[in-house]
């Protein structure tokens, strides 16, 4: 499947993985072609749901999350881990859940 990723500038990318990739499978990818840490990347399905492709959900395939071939993925970063007690929560804005 090919899905297209926008970073924070608004540039796009084709990313191409197996029908059966996970949520780390097109995480690795991104980092392969980008040259982005794979683990600081926090990756958002453009559906109605604004879906967070969360840490947790990693080995996911990505059909089970919703993703198909010509997908739009908004592409975010965690942060550097710098011991801070200060946690960082994403949510999405109320107009993509209207």
């Amino acid at each position: 499947m090919k899905v297209v990723v926008e970073n924070l500038t608004g540039t796009l990318f084709y990313v191409q993985v197996g029908n059966d990739a996970t949520v780390e499978d097109l995480k690795r990818e991104i980092e392969a072609q980008q040259k982005l840490p794979c683990d600081r990347l926090i990756l958002v399905l453009d559906d109605d749901c604004g879906l967070l492709m969360s840490k947790e959900e990693e080995k996911a395939s990505l059909v089970d999350c919703g993703v198909q071939d010509g997908s739009h993925i908004y592409l975010f970063f965690n942060p550097v881990d710098d011991e801070a007690n200060e946690h960082f929560v994403f949510t999405s804005p109320d107009s993509v859940l209207s």
